[in-house]
C-alpha cells in the first residue's frame, strides 16, 4: 500500500504531466510491485536499445542513489563503516536500490552480438542475474524491439515480474509483459519524452516509499 505521502507525490506528477493524467492506478501498481521487490532483497534488471538504453541508464541513476530526498544508510551499516573507522563514508554514502541496465556492458554486448547474436544478449544476462522475484524493465517505443522481447521471455522463465515501456500501440509487448505502460504518442521522441515522466514519476515515488517521512 502507497504511503499517504507517496500517494500526494504521485497525484502531483500525474497533475502536471498531461499525458499522466489517466495512468495513475498503472504507476501506483508499478509502484507499490517495485517497493515489494527492493523491500523483499530483489533487483531491478532494465534494458532498451539506443534512447531507450539512455533511458535505462537514466533509471538506474536515479534508483541506486538519491534522487529526491535524503537516503540515510541503514543504521547498522552505517554502524559497522564506523567501527572500521570510515566515518566519512558513513556520512557520505546513501541509501540505494540495486539496478543494472543490461545495455551498459560493452565488452559482454559485443560479445553476444559477434557470437550468439544481438537478439539474445539482454536475455543472456537475464538468464545469469535474474532470480525468482527480481523485476525487469524493458523500454521499447515500438514495443517490438527483439532483444528487449526475448528478455521478457527469459525474465518469465526466470520467476521475473516483467514491466514494459512502450508507445500507443504496446507493439508484441502486449500479452507478454506483466504491465505494459503505456506512451500516448505516435513519434519516437514523443513517445521518448513521456517515458521521461513516467519513469521519473516511478522512481520519486518507489525512493519515497522507502525513505519519506523517516
Amino acid at each position: 500500500m502507497l504511503k499517504p505521502g507517496t500517494q500526494e507525490l504521485l497525484r502531483t506528477y500525474c497533475a502536471s504531466h498531461p499525458a499522466l493524467a489517466d495512468m495513475g492506478p498503472q504507476l501506483a501498481a508499478c509502484i507499490e510491485r517495485l517497493t515489494d521487490c527492493f523491500a523483499a532483497g530483489g533487483q531491478l534488471l532494465a534494458c532498451g536499445n539506443g534512447g531507450s538504453c539512455a533511458d535505462a541508464d537514466h533509471i538506474v541513476g536515479e534508483l541506486v542513489k538519491a534522487f529526491r530526498i535524503r537516503r540515510p544508510l541503514d543504521t547498522p551499516l552505517a554502524q559497522r563503516f564506523q567501527e572500521q573507522g570510515a566515518d566519512l563514508l558513513a556520512d557520505r554514502l546513501q541509501g540505494g536500490l540495486p539496478a543494472i541496465n543490461l545495455g551498459a556492458h560493452s565488452s559482454l554486448l559485443t560479445a553476444m552480438v559477434n557470437d550468439v547474436g544481438g537478439s539474445c544478449m539482454f536475455a543472456q544476462q537475464v538468464v545469469a542475474y535474474g532470480r525468482p522475484g527480481d523485476a525487469l524493465l524493458g523500454i521499447s517505443t515500438s514495443g517490438n524491439s527483439e532483444d528487449v522481447l526475448n528478455a521478457g521471455l527469459a525474465a518469465k522463465a526466470k520467476g521475473l515480474w516483467t514491466i514494459g515501456l512502450t508507445g500507443r500501440s504496446g507493439g508484441r509487448m502486449e500479452g507478454l509483459f506483466d504491465l505494459v505502460l503505456h506512451a500516448a504518442a505516435d513519434t519516437t521522441e514523443g513517445i521518448q519524452d513521456i517515458h521521461s515522466a513516467i519513469y521519473h514519476a516511478i522512481c520519486a515515488c518507489v525512493e519515497y516509499q522507502r525513505w519519506g517521512e523517516c
